[in-house]
């Protein structure tokens, strides 16, 4: 089987093509970061304006890549939420035309459970398994026990890892996206130079809390002398910065290993996806504490980490298997949690 995914949930406009046997046979990414920098984050009007004018483009690339024709599609996926519901209703208006237009199955697929399944397509990992979802606008650890089957164990009480990675670079001048930038500076930072807190280190409990570190880097920052934040001073900071989020990161993790081989005694993964599982010291420390509790650790490539249109096709591949397809009537979900039975959290992307 082969199938068409189209991801425009945020600021990349992508299509891909991917078959039953894990074969990614194009993925084709287009960045909005241009459009986006002068404005030092993402301005949804300026992203569904872009999605509309390149998406044909991006979706004609990526068939002629994958060297497939429309005739030879057996469905066509596309983000149905969460994201910018602007962006999202361009992606899946367009879906559905190629569905309705070709006569095959529509599968409208939620962006975290293409983050969830990207293992699945890279590394074959059978269920269950424990996910940690980063990203700029999610943070959360879910056991993943099926397709569509999802058990979240915590989530961000406030602000996202990625959002508080791109709002501390931008406090130190470092630009947008922040992510990269507060890595490649923290790698020739001392992390002991200055003090961050370690937010809900050693408490009980799997939710992550990142909004006192961000404030806690804008106060390191004001104390400094006036006008001279220095060279030194930016990579010190961001050495303490990603250290800090380590640490929480690896407290927060650990404990829902336990739960995690409580619930599933069978399971033997644990996978990190989502744009922030790209950082390398993040990576490091999970597969450091796996190693530490037996388990196997699983990364995607970097480019598969971050947004883009095979893990929508993948994720709609799985769904295309067990029969979950859509109708043409399913409505873009600015909100989309992938447990629904779990507490509502205003900041984590996942409100009912």
């Amino acid at each position: 089987m082969k199938i068409l995914g189209i991801e425009t949930s945020c600021d990349e406009t992508a299509a891909a093509v991917v078959n039953d046997s894990r074969n990614i046979l194009s993925n084709v990414v287009r960045s909005q970061l241009e459009e986006h920098a002068p404005y030092g984050g993402i301005v949804p009007e300026v992203a569904a304006r872009s999605h509309i004018s390149t998406l044909d483009y991006i979706i004609t690339k990526s068939m002629t890549e994958a060297k497939v024709k429309y005739s030879e599609l057996d469905a066509i996926a596309a983000t149905a939420g969460p994201g910018l519901i602007g962006g999202v209703i361009v992606g899946v208006m367009t879906a559905k035309a190629i569905a309705a237009a070709r006569n095959i199955p529509f599968l409208a697929v939620n962006h975290l459970e293409g983050h969830a399944l990207t293992a699945r397509l890279t590394d074959n990992i059978s269920f269950p398994y424990l996910l940690l979802l980063v990203s700029g606008g999610h943070t959360q650890l879910l056991i993943v026990e099926n397709v569509n089957h999802y058990r979240r164990l915590g989530t961000t009480i406030d602000d996202a890892i990625g959002e508080a990675f791109d709002k501390t670079a931008k406090m130190l001048g470092l630009g947008y996206p922040g992510g990269p930038a507060v890595e490649i500076e923290a790698r020739k930072g001392k992390p002991d130079r200055f003090s961050l807190p370690r937010p809900l280190k050693g408490r009980e409990g799997c939710n992550f809390s990142f909004s006192g570190l961000k404030t806690a880097v804008r106060v390191t920052i004001e104390k400094l002398p006036a006008g001279a934040l220095k060279t030194r001073d930016i990579e010190d900071i961001c050495a303490e910065f990603q250290a800090a989020v380590a640490d929480v990161v690896i407290d927060r993790v650990s404990n829902s290993i336990y739960e995690f081989k409580r619930r599933c005694p069978e399971g033997n993964t644990i996978v990190v996806a989502g744009g922030v599982a790209a950082n390398s010291s993040i990576r490091s420390a999970l597969s450091g504490v796996a190693e530490l509790e037996g388990l196997k650790f699983v990364a995607p490539p970097n480019n598969l980490c971050t947004d883009n249109a095979a893990m929508i096709a993948w994720a709609g591949l799985e769904r295309l298997k067990l029969g979950l397809t859509d109708g043409l009537d399913f409505a873009p979900r600015p909100r989309w949690p992938l447990d629904p039975e779990a507490a509502a959290a205003a900041f984590a992307g996942v409100k009912a």
